[in-house]
């Protein structure tokens, strides 16, 4: 009977270590870098089904985001529209970039002559 203690150790050990999930022990679990960049590259293809981005773009605009992922994104966000009939807002970005094209073609023009036109003595 002196041996019973350390063979009930021998036999509960295995069976407690099973039951333990990587997680749970700290330093084993996955790297939260990682974790953080996944999240941040799905988030990225949310936002770009919500602004009515292709996935093409997408990919262009932030070609270091992990595609999988990104798609990944894009496809839940797209369930989440059509399941609760969403629309989606246009991204405004490619406008303001035309616009400021514009105004520097017509102000350009016109804020060059009259200052071609005036002398300072």
């Amino acid at each position: 009977m002196p041996n019973l203690p350390r063979t009930s150790a021998i036999v509960l050990l295995p069976m407690l270590l099973a039951s333990c999930k990587l997680d749970d022990i700290p330093g084993l679990g996955p790297d939260p870098r990682v974790l953080a960049k996944e999240a941040e590259a799905k988030a990225i293809g949310g936002a770009c089904r919500h602004a009515l981005r292709g996935l093409e773009d997408c990919y262009t605009l932030n070609p270091k985001a992990p595609k999988a992922l990104v798609f990944a994104g894009w496809k839940d966000m797209d369930e989440y529209m059509r399941a609760n009939k969403m629309e989606g807002a246009p991204s405004v970005l490619g406008q303001q970039s035309e616009r400021k094209r514009s105004d520097r073609d017509e102000g350009g023009a016109a804020a060059a002559e009259p200052s071609s036109g005036r002398n300072r003595s």
